[in-house]
């Protein structure tokens, strides 16, 4: 009997099931959406939130080991309170653009200290929230952490000296360099909302598979739209690839490869979860990381503090520059430009605040924004309605305000 209250709470008919593993209420299964719910954007935002706190209940996944310590956060003593800015031609502040935008969790840092952190809807410091593609800058990270490592030669490797299995399809000819930059010319249609567009062909198969690497059934099948490297074309498939290159040539799963490298090292707070394609499988390098608003917070000021560990870069000395510079290549609307798995902002944007400055997304409203220039990073938590296109506020637009404000001392 003490064993069962100490491990959960679970009430029935407006009873509350606790989990000991967080903070935030883990709901019984019939108070979850599905997967295919998540990409329809077909949840009330409270069965939204419950969801996407708990996606590990929904894929299986693969721990992340944390080290035994983790590194201090401390608070800045220039501390955020109050801020009022323009967007669309309406003033707003920070209540508005946590309710408008259903923001779960915010966390900025200036100079690796905090200068704001909020948690709302029921999320708090244990929430281990889904990172969606954000987890593609991440894969990123790890590519140039191989090729320091050796076990990637360069990027401008073909895939299929990794991938042999991709050998005779569309994927011939193609490079690292062009998946990291989506531009492999194959055909994709990254469509969310559609039940029959690629990226939810491969969500099916993530959902049915028992096996490792169906991915590769359905890659195998998608004919050429353009010459690699010349067109610019969103690809989930494309991050899923490189993930499992990496895991190809370290012969590592990635969440093993993460923990090794940067996950124990930087002192993150808890454990990560990844999802993945199979039980027992492989990561899904494409989305799917599950952490705490402090450890992508971390990981962030992380990549800002030039990707070292103790003094030394675990990438090359030039990979950063390379990874989070715009790419020239057809395919791409202002202001965004693309990396290597990393969104750029043009310089123009906000009176050029965002110069310099890059940042991982994901579905949903997720957001990792580093500003080396300022010295802030900025992690965004979010439930939002839709995959895409539901910010009332456009999140450049208080990003640009966080960083003049932190800089008006």
């Amino acid at each position: 009997m003490k064993k069962t209250l100490i491990l959960a709470l679970l009430v029935v008919s407006g009873k509350i099931w606790m989990s000991p593993e967080r903070g935030l209420a883990s709901p019984p299964p019939d108070q979850l959406g599905t997967a295919r719910e998540i990409y329809d954007g077909a949840l009330f935002p409270d069965q939204a939130v419950r969801t996407y706190a708990n996606t590990d209940r929904i894929f299986p996944t693969r721990v992340i080991e944390a080290g035994g310590t983790s590194s201090p956060l401390v608070a800045s003593g220039d501390q955020i309170t109050r801020l009022s800015f323009p967007s669309a031609g309406k003033i707003y502040d920070l209540p508005d653009y946590v309710a408008l935008n259903r923001m779960v969790g915010l966390l900025v840092l200036k100079d690796g200290k905090i200068a704001f952190e909020h948690y709302d809807f029921g999320a708090d410091r244990t929430t281990h929230w889904m990172s969606m593609s954000m987890a593609k800058s991440v894969v990123s990270t790890l590519v140039g952490a191989a090729i320091k490592d050796g076990y990637i030669a360069s990027v401008a490797d073909p895939v299929t000296k990794y991938l042999p299995q991709l050998q005779g399809s569309a994927y011939d000819g193609v490079s690292i360099k062009d998946v990291l930059m989506m531009s492999s010319g194959v055909k994709w249609d990254e469509t969310y909302v559609d039940p029959n567009s690629d990226r939810r062909k491969f969500l099916d198969l993530q959902i049915a598979s028992t096996k490792q690497g169906a991915i590769f059934d359905l890659l195998r099948t998608l004919p050429r739209a353009a010459p690699p490297g010349t067109k610019f074309n969103y690809n989930t498939g494309e991050t899923v690839l490189i993930g499992e290159i990496v895991q190809s040539a370290t012969r590592m799963h990635l969440a093993d490869y993460l923990s090794q490298k940067i996950w124990r090292p930087i002192g993150m707070e808890s454990d990560g979860r990844w999802w993945l394609d199979s039980p027992n499988g492989h990561e899904v390098g494409g989305s799917g990381i599950l952490a705490t608003l402090r450890d992508f917070g971390r990981f962030g000021q992380f990549i800002l503090d030039g990707a070292k560990i103790d003094g030394r870069n675990i990438v090359p000395d030039w990979w950063l520059a390379e990874a989070t510079s715009a790419k020239p290549i057809d395919g791409l609307a202002p202001p965004n430009g693309y990396g290597y798995q990393w969104w750029t902002i043009k310089s123009e944007t906000a009176g050029g605040v965002h110069e310099g400055a890059f940042m991982g997304r994901g579905i949903h409203g997720q957001y990792l924004y580093i500003n080396p220039k300022h010295r802030v990073v900025v992690v965004g938590l979010a439930a939002r309605s839709k995959p895409t296109g539901r910010s009332v506020i456009d999140d450049l637009d208080f990003l640009a305000a966080v960083t003049q404000r932190l800089d008006e001392k």
